[in-house]
């Protein structure tokens, strides 16, 4: 239950602030540019910390740094709703990251410690089930509680649901997990991964300008750097050897960041083409928008345990099909597309990520021994953040190439479709990428089992 609801409170949270932006942007005078910076700040947090603390908590006690971090959720969240200005708002959201950086981290890595390899697929479906129900019902009660009660009300349900998690992880869950290992911490090469990580998200939100394209290459430098670093320290931050000698888990890794990379800014275009290219409300957009999240939320569970009867990588590799279809047929949009064809093809993104979340994180996290399980989890979690980003970065600048420095809302409406679908295209061959990488992982199957009786 802990891990359900766990799962569930970041996706609520991250879609319901969406509908409530407007209005903090009103309160505070915020420009576009500040106002994105209120959901960045926490994915920059949650992305740099992930992998450390991934490791700490392989370390000193999974349950223990995932207490620590609902704690920091329960406040963070207080504080933004208390934000009196734009700043301690940033801060706020940023300590809401770092927060949510120590719960993703360990959450999945405790279920897979949890349930065997016969069960885990069932229990990750239903983790990703709660995703998703996250994301289909944030923009509908944020938008709600918004309009009522303000968009500080919005942070009241994450502290809430928190304090019910915490509850119920102090009072009912009595075991810890932990791998002690000997030597100190890595601290040098955690604080170059995260730097080299926000350098690298911060200077793709800032492309194709200079300053964007000198701070992106500097963040690529710095995490080269820390792979290198991390083959040479007895206690890495981050196993290397887990890419370099386990292809299942590499692969499986990188179909997990193209696939978020391709799919993650579609609902942010369409939402753009419904209403400024076709003239829809907000209310009707995300009406339409509702197919694909409700999809994932109702297959992930039977996904889910399908993998724990099929070779993973056919599911999976099934899944990224579906996706890659839809993503094609979304590169044909045009300004009289019908409503049938938009449904169709968000039914077929609710499969095909439905197919493929669940049974990919099992596979990661089926792949690797006990004692790297945190690392796993949090490495995992780390491609859909960088993935995440990149989608968002890769549509802007498309936008910035294609539109120039015009407002969306004031974007010649067949000039914008246009962007929109060449966006699509190109994440249509992302996805292809991903697809290749799914195939070529090798079989999970009989190798899972082995693991688990070494262990």
């Amino acid at each position: 239950m802990a891990a359900t609801l766990g799962a569930f409170i970041t996706p609520f949270v991250l879609s319901s602030l969406t509908v409530a932006l407007p209005n903090i942007g009103r309160e505070f005078s915020l420009s576009a540019v500040e106002l994105g910076w209120v959901s960045t700040a926490y994915l920059l947090t949650t992305g740099a910390f992930l992998v450390p603390f991934g490791s700490v908590a392989d370390r000193y006690g999974r349950k223990r740094v995932f207490i620590v971090g609902m704690v920091i959720v329960v406040i963070s969240s207080g504080l933004s709703a208390l934000a009196p200005s734009y700043g301690w708002l940033l801060v706020a959201r940023s300590f809401q990251g770092l927060g949510a950086a120590m719960t993703f981290s360990t959450m999945t890595a405790i279920l897979t410690a949890v349930y065997g390899p016969g069960e885990r697929g069932r229990v990750l479906g239903i983790n990703v089930a709660a995703v998703y129900i996250g994301l289909s019902v944030g923009p509908v009660v944020g938008g709600l509680m918004t309009e009522r009660l303000g968009w500080r009300s919005v942070f009241a349900v994450p502290l809430a649901m928190s304090l019910v998690v915490l509850g119920f992880v102090l009072r009912s869950v009595k075991h810890e997990w932990v791998e002690p290992r000997a030597g100190r911490f890595d601290y040098a090469g955690a604080a170059v991964y995260a730097v080299g990580l926000v350098a690298l998200m911060w200077g793709l939100s800032r492309l194709p300008g200079t300053i964007g394209g000198l701070v992106t290459a500097a963040g690529v430098l710095l995490l080269v750097i820390f792979a290198w670093w991390e083959t040479r320290v007895a206690q890495p931050a981050m196993n290397i050897d887990l890419f370099r000698r386990n292809r299942i888990f590499a692969l499986s890794n990188l179909a997990a960041f193209t696939n978020y990379a391709a799919t993650f800014a579609a609902s942010f275009l369409l939402s753009l083409y419904l209403q400024y290219a076709r003239g829809f409300s907000p209310e009707e957009a995300g009406l339409l928008l509702i197919f694909q999240p409700a999809l994932m939320a109702i297959l992930s569970p039977w996904a889910g345990r399908l993998s724990d009867r099929i070779e993973p990588r056919v599911v999976v590799s099934t899944g990224m099909g579906f996706t890659v279809v839809g993503l094609g047929l979304l590169a044909f949009l045009h300004q009289s597309t019908p409503i049938w064809y938009l449904i169709l093809t968000l039914c077929l993104l609710g499969v095909g990520f439905a197919l493929f979340s669940s049974p990919n994180t099992n596979t990661v996290m089926s792949s690797v021994e006990r004692r790297f399980l945190g690392v796993a989890s949090a490495t995992l979690g780390t491609m859909r953040i960088l993935g995440q980003m990149f989608s968002m970065a890769l549509a802007m600048l498309v936008f910035a190439l294609y539109l120039g420095p015009v407002e969306a809302k004031d974007a010649d409406p067949l000039a914008l479709t246009a962007g929109i679908a060449l966006v699509f295209g190109i994440f249509a061959v992302v996805c292809i990428v991903g697809l290749l990488a799914s195939m070529a992982r090798g079989t999970m199957h009989g190798e899972d089992e082995t693991a688990e009786r070494q262990n």
